[in-house]
């Protein structure tokens, strides 16, 4: 099931963070789980400069 991602890049990136610190381990997982891209989602982020920190399975 593919779920809607918010379109406004603050918005997602507050959403995709909720998401991974609260259920899953990874930004792979997740993506595996929504069936969005990782490519995508880093896309959007790094617009606003976000990046993704394995080490602390956030965007920051």
């Amino acid at each position: 099931m593919e779920i809607l991602l918010p379109k406004d890049p603050v918005m997602l990136l507050s959403y995709v963070n909720t998401q991974l610190r609260d259920y899953y381990g990874s930004l792979e997982e997740f993506c595996r789980a929504a069936d969005v891209s990782e490519t995508e989602i880093a896309g959007k982020l790094a617009g606003i400069d976000y990046r993704y920190d394995a080490a602390v399975n956030q965007f920051v």
